[in-house]
């Protein structure tokens, strides 16, 4: 059984962004069997808005500019899905 000072210690490195970069990535991932376009960019869409309304002082500036670079290639792969 691992310690409960050895979790802390390793989870200590992490912060928000790294929590939410790895929830998009998984259901990036979850999405793609689904070979749905409009899917994809709604995924996209959601995590660009989560990523740009996190607080600010709890990760770096880096992961909020992803947001809004999300927010902004979202929309794009929705306009471009087939009906």
């Amino acid at each position: 059984m691992l310690s409960p000072l050895f979790i802390d210690t390793f989870l200590l490195d992490y912060h928000l962004g790294h929590v939410l970069l790895l929830a998009f990535v998984a259901s990036l991932l979850g999405a793609l069997p689904l070979k749905s376009q409009k899917v994809i960019a709604a995924v996209i869409i959601t995590f660009g808005l989560i990523f740009s309304m996190s607080p600010f002082t709890t990760m770096p500036a880096t992961y909020i500019l992803l947001g809004i670079g999300l927010v902004v290639v979202g929309p794009l792969l929705w306009t471009t899905a087939d009906s």
